[in-house]
């Protein structure tokens, strides 16, 4: 071979080494989504979204300035059941969060103080003057995940709570319902003031003195930090982790159904993983999807910075959550599907919305009638009934156990 064709392969291999990965390139998908933000709040996106899903990990990772002790996951599981953290003394944690409604609610909207019973049959006792917690109660199972990503990576306390976003971390969250009105302060007690009322009531109480002491090992415990550390501690050992999809997505392909797997396929190709992916089958950011109001409320819920923006809901242990979407709509699954199958055919039916206001990622639904069946077939999987349903038989303050609930 004389130099000329040596020189010639050479350059021949080049090209063809550029055309290879000119076409890899234009062949490889996409794993981010582009957000155009107004303020914090996306509200458009670009096509090819990042769409993986993963079994959630086995451990819970604790955040390093609250780390969990079994001394203390139990003061909080008092904490979460005593009444004695409301202003009327009449509404705890487990109020609204029960097990036995998956630590969350069969309600739309929940009731908080003066009111009575428990989910569905809690009603306002009367005169009242208080009204319907704004948004629908999210389930408490497996939040110790909130915002764990695609990866699997998250940080305890950096996680986002709330449909509105508006604290990270479950010791944030926990103090939230406190100071809120409607949900357990009441009328009795400014904002300002409940804290520090919750606070020395405790403090009156022997039994949670001596347990604040024993798990903080400092005089002066009883504060608002370690109520917060207490009851997010007890919150993060509700997790299910072992659901069918979790075992389906570790190696065990029985743990699920043909049918079920189709069902999967189809949630991804119609475009409910653009926004509900990773673990916990939510990307943990806003998106303007135009639910109609709840006409409970008052006024219309405008979210985030009034712009209609609510957080991607999990899609894990949805035989708990229901009625579904922020304002709790929805009373099954099958509506909330037709619900993006309208929008899928162009429909909007929010009377504040224009369907050019939806975020971009929910114009890009396609979804067919025929579909909804097996994608509610799939969502099954993502159920578990092993959890922590333990409630105590009493409490330090000696008050009903979870409130008024009788």
């Amino acid at each position: 071979m004389n130099q000329n064709s040596t020189t010639i392969n050479k350059t021949t291999y080049i090209l063809l080494f550029l055309l290879l990965i000119v076409l890899f390139n234009q062949c490889a998908p996409s794993e981010t989504a582009e957000v155009k933000a107004v303020s914090k709040v996306p509200v458009k996106a670009t096509l090819n979204p990042l769409t993986t899903h993963a079994a959630l990990p086995k451990t819970v990772i604790d955040p390093r300035d609250n780390i969990s002790t079994n001394e203390k996951v139990e003061l909080g599981r008092l904490l979460f059941y005593d009444p004695i953290l409301s202003g009327d003394k009449d509404v705890a944690c487990a109020t609204c969060h029960h097990p036995d409604n998956g630590y969350a609610e069969y309600r739309d909207l929940s009731i908080g103080v003066n009111g009575t019973g428990l989910g569905f049959s809690r009603t306002f006792k009367q005169p009242n003057t208080i009204p319907f917690v704004k948004r629908n109660a999210h389930t408490i199972l497996n939040t110790a995940f909130n915002g764990i990503k695609t990866t699997g990576s998250y940080h305890p306390d950096q996680a986002p709570m709330f449909w509105d976003l508006r604290v990270n971390s479950l010791e944030k969250q926990a103090i939230e319902p406190i100071l809120a009105f409607e949900e357990m302060r009441g009328t009795h007690f400014s904002e300002t003031e409940i804290i520090d009322v919750v606070v020395n009531r405790l403090k009156r109480i022997p039994a949670y003195v001596a347990l604040f002491e024993s798990v903080f090992e400092e005089q002066e415990s009883i504060t608002e930090d370690n109520i917060a550390k207490a009851i997010a501690a007890f919150e993060r050992t509700l997790v299910t982790t072992e659901t069918r999809f979790d075992q389906y997505m570790r190696g065990d392909k029985k743990a699920i159904s043909i049918s079920e797997r189709e069902g999967f396929l189809l949630f991804k190709k119609v475009g409910c993983g653009n926004c509900h992916n990773g673990p916990m089958f939510s990307d943990y950011l806003p998106h303007v999807i135009g639910v109609p109001t709840n006409d409970k409320l008052l006024e219309f819920d405008k979210g985030i910075e009034d712009q209609y923006a609510f957080r991607t809901a999990s899609l894990r242990n949805l035989r708990f959550t229901a009625p579904y979407m922020h304002n709790g709509r929805f009373n099954s699954l099958r509506e909330v599907l037709e619900f993006y199958e309208d929008i899928s055919n162009g429909k909007n039916i929010h009377v504040d919305l224009e369907r050019q206001q939806l975020d971009t990622l929910i114009q890009q639904i396609d979804m067919s009638v025929k579909e909804i069946g097996p994608i509610i077939s799939f969502l099954n999987t993502l159920n578990d009934t092993n959890f922590d349903k333990a409630i105590p038989e009493s409490v330090p303050s000696g008050l009903s156990v979870g409130g008024d609930i009788r």
